[in-house]
C-alpha cells in the first residue's frame, strides 16, 4: 500500500482471522445518497401479557401444548423444529457430486421472561443472569448426548431478522454435525493454537485492548468490540477475558458479567436509533464431540442489519453473494458510534 493510503477513506480488504475469509471495506460509499428501500420500524407498544401469544405464560402453543404459568425463564422443545432426533441414518452419493446425508438433532425455544413487552436491554442483570444460567444448563444437557456434536444457542430479534413472535425468546439447535460457521472457526483457532500455544482470540483481544479503537465497552470478565473484520455495519463480538472453551466453564462472577455485557450492549443498540434494535446473535463455543478443544475461546456474535437509521438496512446482495462480504463504514466508525451511546435505555427500564 502507498504511504498515502487512508483506511478511513480508501477501499481495502480486511482478513477475518476467526473465519479465514476476507471482507471488502469501502468507506467512501457511505457518502452516497440513499434512494433504496426504507424499512418500517417495529411497533413497540406491546402489553405485558398477550392472550394470543403462544409464548406467554398459561397460553396454548400452535402445536396444542399449554405453557405453564412460568414466572422466570421457560424452555421447551420447538413444536416445529428444523431438526428431529428420530431421523433414520442414510443418505446418497452419486459420483461424489450429488451428496446428502441424514441429519438429526433437537430444537429448543427459550423464553427469556414471562413479560411479553420486554427485550433483553429492558431486563435487569439478575433477570438476564437467569437466561445465562439456562444457556449453561441446556448446553450441558444437550452437549452430553452422544448424538449431539454441536449446540448452537442464538436469538433472532425483530421481524427484520425473521422473528415471527415479539415475545422475548431465543433458540437452541443441537445437532449431529458441526455447522459451517463454527467449523470454520474450529479450523482457524486450531491452526493458531498449534502454532502459538495460545488461543487466537486471547491474542486478538490483547491487540484490541491496547489500541482501544474498536472497543465498545468492557467489564471485569468480558470485552465488547466491533471486530476488525466486521461485515455488518454495527456488528459486535463479546469475548471472555479468560480463555474458556464453553459457557459451562464460567465462574459465578463470569456468568453475571456476561449478563451485564449483554444488557449494556443491547441498550446501546436500542439507543443508537431510538428503536428496539434488530439483530441475530449467538454464542460460539467448542463442539461437544468428546474432544477437549483447547483451541476454542468462548465468544458471542451480534449481527444487526441496520446501516444508517432505523429505516435503512444493509443488504447482502450482488457482490456480497457472488464475491466477498462488503461494508460501507469502517469498524472504527461503528465502534465510536456505539461507544457514545448512553447506557440508560431511551425508554427507561420498566419494572419487572
Amino acid at each position: 500500500m502507498s504511504a498515502s493510503f487512508d483506511s478511513t477513506e480508501h477501499p481495502h480488504r480486511r482478513f477475518n482471522a476467526l473465519a479465514g475469509e476476507w471482507v471488502l471495506v469501502s468507506p467512501h460509499r457511505s457518502k452516497r445518497p440513499w434512494q433504496g428501500q426504507q424499512e418500517e420500524p417495529e411497533q413497540e407498544h406491546r402489553p405485558a401479557y398477550d392472550p394470543t401469544c403462544y409464548l406467554c405464560p398459561g397460553n396454548s402453543r400452535v402445536g396444542g401444548e399449554q405453557n405453564p404459568k412460568y414466572e422466570s425463564t421457560y424452555v421447551f422443545n420447538n413444536d416445529f423444529g428444523a431438526l428431529t432426533p428420530d431421523v433414520p441414518t442414510g443418505g446418497l452419493n452419486e459420483g461424489g457430486l450429488l451428496r446428502a446425508e441424514a441429519e438429526s438433532g433437537v430444537c429448543r425455544v427459550i423464553c427469556f421472561s414471562p413479560r411479553h413487552d420486554l427485550t433483553l436491554p429492558q431486563m435487569t442483570v439478575p433477570a438476564i443472569r437467569k437466561v445465562v444460567d439456562l444457556w449453561v444448563e441446556e448446553f450441558a444437557m444437550l452437549g452430553a448426548r452422544p448424538d449431539i456434536n454441536y449446540v448452537q444457542i442464538f436469538e433472532n430479534k425483530g421481524p427484520m431478522m425473521g422473528c415471527s413472535n415479539p415475545h422475548p425468546h431465543g433458540q437452541i439447535w443441537a445437532q449431529r454435525t458441526v455447522p459451517g460457521e463454527p467449523a470454520k472457526e474450529t479450523t482457524q483457532q486450531l491452526a493458531y493454537f498449534q502454532e502459538h500455544g495460545r488461543t487466537l482470540l486471547a491474542d486478538y483481544l490483547k491487540i484490541e485492548l491496547e489500541k482501544k479503537e474498536r472497543v465498545v465497552l468492557e467489564n471485569e470478565h468480558f470485552v465488547v468490540l466491533v471486530p476488525f473484520w466486521a461485515v455488518w455495519p454495527f456488528e459486535t463480538i463479546i469475548i471472555s477475558r479468560r480463555a474458556v472453551q464453553d459457557i459451562t466453564q464460567l465462574t459465578d462472577d463470569e456468568r453475571t458479567a456476561l449478563a451485564d455485557a449483554v444488557r449494556r450492549l443491547t441498550i446501546r443498540y436500542d439507543n443508537l436509533f431510538n428503536i428496539s434494535f434488530p439483530y441475530s446473535a449467538g454464542l460460539h463455543q467448542r463442539p461437544t464431540d468428546g474432544q477437549e478443544h483447547p483451541e476454542w475461546h468462548l465468544h458471542m456474535h451480534f449481527y444487526p442489519p441496520l446501516l444508517r437509521s432505523a429505516t435503512v438496512r444493509k443488504f447482502m446482495v450482488g457482490y456480497e453473494m457472488l464475491g466477498d462480504p462488503q461494508r460501507d463504514v469502517t469498524p472504527e466508525f461503528s465502534a465510536g458510534r456505539l461507544r457514545e451511546q448512553s447506557e440508560v435505555h431511551y425508554k427507561g427500564v420498566p419494572a419487572e
